[in-house]
């Protein structure tokens, strides 16, 4: 596939909320879907990516959304998220890269790398020194790229999908690491 070359990421506002209700639940489903029952995901959906649940999480002071567009229009997005770490997550300054979702028709043609340099940049920018991460233990593809990200494992925790409790496994990077994605 040919590499997206120019995508365009900037930072997500309040008028953004229909953008990211609409986005995130479609790059979620289009992720987990095929692993999950219906109403597990509908549950979450329905939980996570409504659209007064977007314009809340946009004008909370502790996130961040950045949005990836190509021709203008959004092809992924991720959230970076200031708070309470887990207890394995042992870097200083932590922030959560809580989403990082790309359109399946964009897979594999570099916009994930475009939006994960764009995070680490947000965070070193906010005054972060750690990235930290939950992933989904049979999200084999995510768990690789974070890899590739030199993002490595610490422990996990519970994810909560609608009824279903599955195990996500943590990860952290210091922010000024240089991974080998970054350095081609």
């Amino acid at each position: 596939m040919d590499q997206v070359t120019s995508p365009i990421v900037r930072r997500a506002t309040t008028d953004d909320a229909g953008l990211l209700a609409e986005l995130g639940a479609r790059t979620f489903a289009e992720t987990f879907a095929a692993d999950n029952t219906p109403e597990d995901m509908a549950a979450y959906l329905a939980a996570a990516f409504g659209r007064d649940q977007q314009a809340a999480e946009l004008t909370d002071s502790d996130s961040v959304f950045l949005i990836a567009e190509v021709d203008g229009v959004a092809a992924g997005y991720a959230k970076l998220h200031a708070g309470a770490a887990p207890d394995e997550v042992t870097h200083d300054e932590p922030i959560e890269l809580a989403r990082l979702y790309v359109s399946h028709e964009w897979l594999g043609r570099g916009l994930a790398a475009t939006l994960m340099q764009a995070c680490i940049d947000e965070a070193k920018k906010i005054g972060h020194r750690t990235l930290w991460l939950g992933v989904w233990e049979h999200n084999a593809r995510a768990r690789a790229f974070y890899s590739k990200w030199s993002f490595r494992e610490v422990g996990e925790h519970i994810f909560q999908l609608g009824a279903d409790s599955q195990t996500d496994i943590l990860m952290e990077r210091q922010v000024e690491e240089r991974s080998k994605s970054a350095s081609r």
